[in-house]
C-alpha cells in the first residue's frame, strides 16, 4: 500500500489575550479508509473554550528519497504525523500531511503553520515496514584525529 488515508483533528482555543482571541492547531489525525475524498469538514468536540473538527481526507505517501527522514522519525522517542496548514475563511485548513522529519522542516523553513501529532499505532506499523524493506544506513566513516604523535611512530 502506497498511501494511508488519514482525517486531520483541528483544534480551535479561545484565549484570554488582550492581543490574540485565539489559537489554531492541529492536534491529531486518524485512519480514514472508509471517508470519501471530499468529505465536509464536521465539528466532533465542544465546550465553552474549545472546538474540535475533524476536516477532510489526506493521503500519506512514502518516498524511497525520504527514508532516511522517516527512519528519524520512526526511532524518535515520539514518532510524529506532521500536518501543515494554512488559516483561510477563519478556518485553520489542512493542505498536507507527511511523515518525513525533513518535509516538516522544509515546510517551517518556508514561514507555513506545521503541527506535529502523535502517530497512530497503525500508522507507525506501515511506515515500519516501508522503512525496513528500503532503509540502509550510511556505512560509518572511521574519522581520523588530529594525532601530534603520529609521525613519531617507528
Amino acid at each position: 500500500m502506497k498511501q494511508f488515508p488519514v482525517a486531520v483533528i483541528i483544534e480551535k482555543v479561545q484565549l484570554d489575550n488582550r492581543w490574540v482571541s485565539e489559537k489554531w492547531e492541529a492536534i491529531g489525525v486518524v485512519p480514514a479508509f472508509e471517508t470519501p475524498v471530499d468529505v465536509p469538514t464536521r465539528q466532533i468536540f465542544a465546550d465553552e473554550r474549545r472546538i474540535r473538527f475533524l476536516v477532510g481526507r489526506y493521503d500519506l505517501e512514502l518516498f524511497r528519497d525520504e527514508v532516511e527522514n522517516y527512519h528519524l522519525n520512526l526511532t524518535s522517542p515520539e514518532p510524529r504525523v506532521f500536518v501543515q496548514w494554512r488559516l483561510e475563511d477563519n478556518f485553520a485548513q489542512p493542505r498536507e500531511v507527511t511523515l518525513s522529519y525533513g518535509e516538516a522542516a522544509r515546510w517551517l523553513d518556508s514561514g507555513e503553520q506545521c503541527d506535529g501529532v502523535p502517530m497512530p499505532p497503525e500508522i507507525a506499523e506501515w511506515l515500519g515496514d516501508f522503512v525496513n524493506a528500503h532503509y540502509k544506513p550510511a556505512p560509518r566513516k572511521k574519522i581520523k584525529r588530529n594525532d601530534p604523535f603520529a609521525e613519531r611512530q617507528p
